[in-house]
């Protein structure tokens, strides 16, 4: 009642707002009720919302403005904010924020029916004990000016970090899901011979080229054998969010060039400050330094805070 009135008052006058609604709306304020209202000092609730209420922007805003409330109640914990869930849902409403929503999914591999495919070794069970025991892999693409862009992650699953990555004007093995594995073998830097590489059914993945570098690491292929996405849900997943988080959001795309700055960045952000859901609210990275037992690189400001 109270915000109705500052906003019409200039116009029609707190008087004729309050005696007009009165006889319409059982219960509402008189200008009397309105004047002593606005009288009374700002409760302890009211006074923490307002102080609550920059923060929460801030904490959506460095997080690509993608937190819905589950995660935008776990990153206020974890900023040290003692918020409920249900406060947390309140406040973001009264601050006009909410999380972004997936699409459609979109098929970019291309089936080879003439190739030969290895087993099926994941099953759809997408659970790895330690990190570099199972990866998954997949491309996506994105319309730019210049032409399309291509994507390729590979994820690891146990830790959901995204190992390798890389971004192609073309989908050919050598230049695109190649890079993206030789990214993420070095950033292992480990003995990967108890690894499985999974991925669907795309030509790339079954070519001579990548298939002999997988035997020369001694790391077993598997293919889906379903033919559909749920035979690599997980490497779905993460193309999905990289399609809701970054590129929708930021479309139109101008060059490769752009797409590949801005995926460095996303990537970056994905690993260190994302909180996962399925890794009990923490980044990827945090996750596997407490699986490891190794130290967590220093923390530095995600992109997207760095640019506001």
């Amino acid at each position: 009642m109270i915000a109705f009135i500052d906003t019409h008052r200039d116009q029609f006058g707190v008087e004729f707002i309050c005696a007009t609604l009165r006889a319409a709306i059982v219960g509402f304020i008189s200008s009397r009720g309105y004047r002593a209202a606005k009288a009374r000092p700002l409760s302890a609730r009211a006074r923490r919302d307002a102080d609550l209420i920059p923060v929460l922007r801030q904490v959506h805003e460095t997080n690509y403005s993608v937190y819905g409330v589950k995660k935008m109640h776990a990153a206020m914990r974890r900023a040290g904010y003692d918020l409920g869930r249900e406060q947390t849902r309140r406040l973001m409403a009264c601050a006009g924020l909410r999380g972004v929503q997936r699409g459609k999914k979109v098929f970019t591999t291309t089936p080879d029916p003439a190739a030969a495919r290895p087993a099926d070794l994941v099953d759809r069970k997408f659970v790895a004990e330690e990190p570099n025991r199972l990866w998954v892999a997949d491309i996506t693409y994105v319309r730019t000016w210049q032409g399309f862009g291509y994507v390729a992650f590979v994820t690891d699953v146990c830790t959901r970090k995204i190992a390798g990555w890389h971004v192609a004007a073309t989908m050919r093995t050598e230049d695109l899901p190649l890079q993206a594995f030789e990214h993420a073998v070095w950033q292992a830097n480990c003995d990967l011979s108890e690894l499985i590489h999974h991925s669907d059914r795309g030509s790339q993945y079954l070519s001579l080229t990548y298939t002999d570098r997988l035997a020369e690491l001694g790391i077993a292929p598997s293919v889906g054998s379903r033919g559909d996405s749920y035979d690599n849900a997980l490497a779905e997943s993460v193309n999905a969010a990289f399609k809701t988080e970054l590129i929708h959001r930021r479309t139109p795309w101008r060059t490769v060039d752009d797409l590949e700055l801005a995926t460095l960045g996303w990537v970056w952000w994905y690993n260190h400050h994302r909180l996962h859901e399925s890794l009990g609210y923490v980044p990827p990275v945090e996750y596997e330094a407490t699986l490891t037992g190794t130290s967590q690189p220093a923390s530095q400001p995600t992109p997207a805070l760095a640019t506001t």
